[in-house]
């Protein structure tokens, strides 16, 4: 920062605090969008593959490339069914939501016990039928395998998935159908529609305020240092206010990102196995076997790591448009 003679805007914004490594390379998802009449499973999971390129013809109307071709940058996102293992039940009071029963499947996957080992009643389904009147909020128990797509973990990850129906009653009769059954992505997203998207950032481990925040270096000669910032406040109070730009985490972090367009998605019992994979396959992925999703822009993470999807909660369209795919732009 320097000697400056006007004020300035601060660098970094202090939104992000605490920019703090995650706790887990899984992400949370903490808010689901309101229910619908429509009884489904409000999310999906992935793992990040690498990026290419989709040319397609823009469908945004009252734009000024409205019916132009448009290139677009996208990210492959590999797709593995997911298993539905279970079904809990929350009851909300003055402290919070709390579970208050859970029912999981006969026949659990034998990786489930790399996780953690499940022990239920033969008629915990029949009681969770009986508590589901007092209960706010029923939530699907979900495993994902990451060997399903060729990765070396055996453990799965195991997380919880918000269900949407009219009622709660509708919400749990339509999970405890899918006990024990597989759900792919092709059943809860259409292609076309708006996603939200939750994983953890790349690390880069510890970096100073610089690169960290976006501080400028200050003048030649103006002081003994130059990669770090002008003052760390007043004489008095002699406290360092948090808002002030320091060294410290860069990168790690849970990141949400909002409304990201489905272009692609692959169906392989539909449309059979078609491949998106450069030659030799994607770097530091390999080749993409099954399901997979293309989804406009960016994604936070590196490759192979675990991508949480949801439906979006902000400005969503009345009506789905299918993208108009031209080529497919694979380096």
């Amino acid at each position: 920062m320097g000697h400056r003679k006007y004020s300035a805007p601060r660098r970094g914004s202090v939104a992000f605090r605490p920019r703090a490594r995650a706790k887990s390379l899984e992400a949370r998802v903490r808010t689901w969008p309101e229910a619908t009449e429509k009884t489904a499973l409000l999310g999906y999971s992935g793992f990040k593959v690498g990026g290419i390129h989709v040319l397609t013809i823009d469908d945004r109307e009252k734009t000024p490339n409205f019916g132009k071709h448009l290139l677009n940058t996208a990210t492959v996102i590999a797709t593995p069914p997911i298993k539905i293992i279970g079904v809990r039940g929350y009851k909300k009071d003055l402290y919070g939501e709390h579970a208050i029963f859970d029912a999981y499947a006969k026949d659990l996957p034998k990786e489930l016990a790399r996780l953690v080992e499940v022990k239920q009643a033969e008629d915990a389904v029949a009681k969770a039928e009986g508590l589901v009147s007092k209960a706010s909020s029923i939530m699907a128990v979900v495993a994902v395998m990451p060997h399903a797509i060729g990765l070396s973990q055996k453990r799965p990850f195991v997380f919880e998935l918000a269900v949407s129906g009219k009622d709660v009653k509708s919400q749990f009769d339509y999970v405890k159908g899918l006990l024990g059954k597989e759900v792919k992505a092709a059943d809860v997203f259409q292609l076309g529609q708006n996603i939200d998207v939750f994983g953890i950032t790349r690390g880069k481990g510890i970096e100073g305020p610089i690169t960290r925040f976006g501080v400028k270096r200050k003048q030649h000669k103006s002081r003994k240092s130059v990669r770090a910032v002008g003052t760390l406040g007043p004489i008095s109070p002699a406290v360092v206010m948090y808002t002030v730009a320091r060294q410290g985490q860069h990168g790690f972090h849970q990141r949400t990102e909002y409304n990201k367009r489905i272009l692609i998605m692959s169906n392989t019992e539909k449309d059979g196995q078609k491949s998106i994979n450069p030659k030799g396959g994607f770097k530091h992925f390999g080749v993409v076997s099954g399901d997979y999703v293309v989804v406009r822009g960016s994604i936070p993470g590196v490759p192979k790591r675990l991508i949480k999807m949801r439906q979006p909660i902000r400005n969503v369209p009345k009506k789905v448009l299918e993208p108009k795919v031209l080529e497919v732009i694979v380096e």
